[in-house]
């Protein structure tokens, strides 16, 4: 943590980041769009086969018509309505291996894996922007005069169709779903609980996508935050744009949905991440309102944290 704060300064930290005036308009029109769009889905069945589970590849229509496919593991055998996982991956990632999933399955909940647009997994991009497409998704769209041009808007109205196709499933609890995710992942698990009230758990592990400027601020070139610096070099590199891309990045800013959560929430963070650094981590924290509780890997940084898997399970096993 020798680039970024203490344990209790963070635990004071509001951000630097702008939230844009028009932010709450921008998502509210977004929800309904997202709310004129099918909850439709096709179900493929996977090659993976377990005596615990039923696997199926899960297709579904996105905002702008983009093709969106998921993993869907539920119990093999199922005595009555039950909790559901939406779980999102990390960044340039996949929704990950079946048996991930399995292992959930086994315990009576349902999950269903989002493959973000364009990244490693099969869901489709079909976002026209003007302005740059060659590398990184954070700055995607920002040139484009519109802003529902971002590429991050789809993608967080995709979490919340995600979770309204579980939640329309006959044998699951609509009442009883929960979301997770890891870096990018912890990101769209705040956007989802954010976007979507009906949430009742929100796991966030060292989650990225939050206070751009402050990640700016430190070292970004070897962080996940790399793009920016990537924009700053070839698209203005007298900063002339500079508050204006902070802002127009403000609509995409997890921390700027924290405070919509009412779900309750396990928030992860490691003290010594050099990928998403603390603070920037802390900026979405500090917002939260809801019931919440910090979950802290003080030598741990943006790794494998041990038991959190177990700890995970548990948590869900409560909903």
């Amino acid at each position: 943590m020798a680039n970024d704060m203490t344990l209790a300064e963070l635990k004071k930290y509001s951000g630097s980041s702008p939230r844009p005036d028009y932010y709450n308009a921008y998502w509210e029109k977004a929800l309904q769009e997202l709310d004129g769009v099918s909850l439709e889905y096709e179900l493929v069945p996977a090659d993976f086969k377990s005596e615990h589970a039923e696997c199926y590849h899960l297709y579904f229509t996105g905002v702008g018509g983009a093709r969106i496919h998921a993993k869907y593991v539920k119990p093999s055998i199922i005595k009555e309505k039950g909790p559901g996982m939406a779980y999102f991956h990390g960044y340039a990632c996949d929704s990950g291996d079946w048996i991930d999933k399995v292992t959930f399955a086994a315990h009576g909940i349902s999950v269903l894996a989002m493959d973000c647009r364009g990244q490693g997994g099969l869901s489709e991009d079909n976002l026209t922007v003007q302005g740059t497409t060659i590398r990184g998704h954070i700055i995607r769209g920002v040139d484009d005069p519109d802003p529902d041009k971002l590429y991050f808007r789809n993608v967080f109205l995709d979490t919340v169709q995600t979770v309204r196709i579980l939640m329309s499933m006959e044998h699951i609890d609509p009442e009883r779903i929960g979301v997770h995710g890891l870096s990018q992942g912890g990101a769209l698990t705040i956007a989802c609980a954010g976007l979507e009230p009906r949430v009742k758990l929100a796991i966030p592990v060292y989650p990225f996508l939050s206070d751009y400027r402050r990640a700016w601020e430190l070292d970004i070139t070897t962080s996940a935050y790399e793009e920016l610096s990537y924009y700053f070099r070839f698209f203005d590199p007298h900063h002339h744009r500079e508050d204006e891309l902070f802002n127009k990045l403000g609509l995409i800013d997890i921390q700027n949905l924290a405070d919509r959560i009412q779900a309750k929430v396990l928030f992860v963070t490691g003290l010594s991440d050099t990928v998403c650094p603390p603070s920037t981590q802390f900026a979405a924290y500090n917002k939260i309102t809801s019931d919440k509780e910090l979950l802290v890997y003080y030598e741990y940084g943006h790794e494998y944290l041990p038991r959190l898997s177990d700890r995970t399970l548990q948590e869900f096993l409560k909903l």
